[in-house]
């Protein structure tokens, strides 16, 4: 069994982690409290990952799972992108940033408000080379948050196969089954079991 520290210390990715990860049989270590934030100052969602994954690897001396995850929105040149979780402010709330990207769309028709969700996951290991994985889903932006399930941009995301329910309509299980950070999480699973 493939076991890997995990690098996040948002309890939400924790949980869609272990959710995926735990049933397609690799296990997950919690973050040790010890461990400073990481500065998430790269420009690229695999760069962000790496920083994170490496500095825990440094921390436990053991493999160690991370991920960046960004939204990147046609109608914006593809912001917020890599700073989605402080699109409004370096301590921005879930709710201050889809206020921020409700508010740089006004006036953008339904059929310009495309966008898609990147999930990177990289696996850092004490040596070797890392691993690296991405995931993608496709969608809209609605016009204003519905629902409460999930984080972050969930409520005003319309996921291409989401039968017009953003994420956040969706239960913890369906979201998975679509999701960027799931399709991911899966390619790594797959991933490891070829090695």
């Amino acid at each position: 069994m493939n076991t890997f520290v995990l690098a996040t210390a948002n309890p939400h990715k924790a949980n869609e982690m272990r959710a995926v990860l735990e049933g397609l049989g690799i296990e997950l270590l919690e973050r040790p409290e010890h461990v400073a934030d990481v500065e998430e100052d790269a420009d690229t969602l695999e760069g962000n990952a790496l920083l994170k994954a490496r500095a825990l690897v440094r921390a436990t001396g053991r493999p160690a799972v991370a991920d960046d995850t960004g939204l990147f929105v046609d109608a914006l040149d593809g912001a917020p992108g890599v700073y989605s979780a402080r699109y409004a402010g370096e301590n921005a709330t879930y709710a201050d940033n889809v206020v921020k990207l409700l508010e740089s769309l006004e006036g953008v028709s339904d059929p310009k408000r495309t966008a898609r969700f990147r999930t990177v996951v990289v696996v850092a290991y004490p040596e070797g080379e890392p691993l690296v994985v991405e995931g993608s889903l496709n969608g809209a932006i609605a016009d204003e948050p519905r629902g409460d399930q999930g984080f972050g941009y969930d409520p005003v995301f319309l996921p291409e196969d989401g039968g017009g329910r953003t994420l956040a309509e969706m239960s913890p299980e369906e979201k998975n089954a679509i999701s960027h950070r799931g399709r991911a999480l899966r390619k790594l699973a797959q991933t490891l079991a070829q090695r």
